[in-house]
């Protein structure tokens, strides 16, 4: 019973850090870099992808960070899930 806790609370963390990647994802694309909105979510993700910027290059003129992250945050949440049930 315990375990379904802290399962549920490891996919909610996961699933709150992806939705907000998402959302300054598109956000990046609709609002202006000084726009109120965007600098706060900015000053949330920021953080979270700058170790990932550091590490893997600009593809063109396209940021891959966000989906690497994405990708990392699902893994790392199977993973511990896994962990948990057995």
């Amino acid at each position: 019973m315990i375990v379904d806790f802290f399962v549920s609370l490891v996919w909610m963390v996961a699933n709150l850090l992806t939705l907000i990647v998402i959302v300054s994802a598109i956000l990046s694309f609709i609002l202006s870099p000084y726009h109120p909105v965007r600098q706060a979510v900015d000053r949330l993700v920021d953080p979270l992808l700058m170790p990932i910027r550091r590490v893997v290059p600009l593809i063109g003129m396209i940021d891959i960070s966000p989906l690497i992250f994405i990708l990392l945050v699902q893994f790392l949440a199977t993973a511990i899930t896994n962990l948990l049930r057995s």
